[in-house]
């Protein structure tokens, strides 16, 4: 070796996260799960496992932590997660001569009430789909409160105001509640004349002992000797079972105006307007598709005010 030149001398250098790591990253925290994070890349289970592995040893720490509902990304995950979404963004305009990728494309997973994924979801995907056919969106009907620990769902619709923690909460619009009754059950026995006379009569509505919402619980406060007749965790099964006069249910009216064969029953007494709230992680609204069918929430919930309140002719 030449004396006049010096000798390497290697030193320590971090390791640089593998750019496809970051995005099997960006795709676990998406689903919240390994196995559904591997069939949207190709890869099986074992190996998303073992290149987050490779990941957290590169970044020098956990960058998924598991919680209630699947993986949830760390602070330092999320700051990944972020640089893997300027990766996927690069990735994508390597074809600049091109027409451009639709961006709205793939799952977006939705958890909401029956009533409003019928009427505000479906819809609303409806449409935006026509724009956008690469997009998918999978709904999962509960009626709760919201959840803290969100991974696999991308957006949560939920009734009264939510508390929440590493979450946007957006309120997108009100709807009423009213009690009904169906017109043969009153030819039967009679249109109730006031409270008292409203408590003569068996009530369908949520199962009580299940119902986890405060804010849904009018009845047993307006009436709280109403016994019940037929309860449900499913707010189409209230409406079918006071059509066929089961007793009377207390009804979102965007779905009992809908059948003229159902009266409300003292509506100046019984109006009980609630909120529905829209949930999502902050990291889920930046992806194109999420934010995308979130303004579409908004956009159809504004739209369809009155008929939500059941003031539409």
């Amino acid at each position: 070796m030449d004396a006049r030149t010096p000798p390497h001398i290697a030193s320590p250098v971090a390791a640089q996260p593998n750019p496809h790591d970051l995005l099997i990253l960006l795709a676990v925290a998406r689903s919240g799960r390994y196995t559904v994070a591997g069939e949207s890349l190709g890869l099986n289970h074992t190996t998303v496992s073992r290149r987050i592995a490779a990941l957290e040893r590169a970044l020098g720490g956990r960058a998924l932590a598991r919680g209630a509902g699947g993986w949830e990304l760390t602070d330092l995950g999320r700051r990944a997660a972020q640089v893997a979404e300027d990766v996927e963004g690069a990735l994508a305009g390597i074809h600049g001569d091109r027409s451009p990728t639709d961006q709205v494309a793939g799952v977006v997973r939705i958890s909401a009430t029956d009533g409003f994924s019928a009427f505000i979801i479906a819809p609303a995907v409806a449409e935006l789909r026509r724009q956008h056919p690469q997009l998918s969106v999978e709904i999962v009907n509960v009626t709760r409160r919201a959840l803290q620990h969100r991974s696999g769902l991308d957006l949560e619709v939920v009734v009264g105001e939510p508390q929440v923690h590493r979450a946007e909460a957006l309120r997108l619009g009100h709807y009423m509640l009213g009690m009904y009754a169906a017109r043969g059950y009153i030819a039967e026995f009679g249109m109730p004349g006031d409270i008292a006379e409203v408590r003569e009569h068996p009530l369908v509505y949520f199962v009580d002992s299940m119902l986890q919402v405060d804010d849904l619980d009018a009845p047993r406060r307006l009436v709280p000797g109403m016994r019940d007749s037929l309860s449900s965790t499913n707010v189409f099964v209230h409406v079918e079972a006071t059509r066929a006069g089961a007793g009377i249910g207390f009804l979102p009216c965007f779905l009992a105006d809908r059948h003229p064969d159902l009266v409300r029953v003292l509506p100046e007494v019984f109006a009980e307007r609630l909120p529905y709230w829209l949930v999502v992680r902050q990291d889920a609204l930046r992806q194109p598709a999420v934010a995308a069918v979130a303004a579409a929430l908004r956009a159809r919930t504004a739209a369809m005010r009155d008929v939500l309140l059941g003031v539409a002719k």
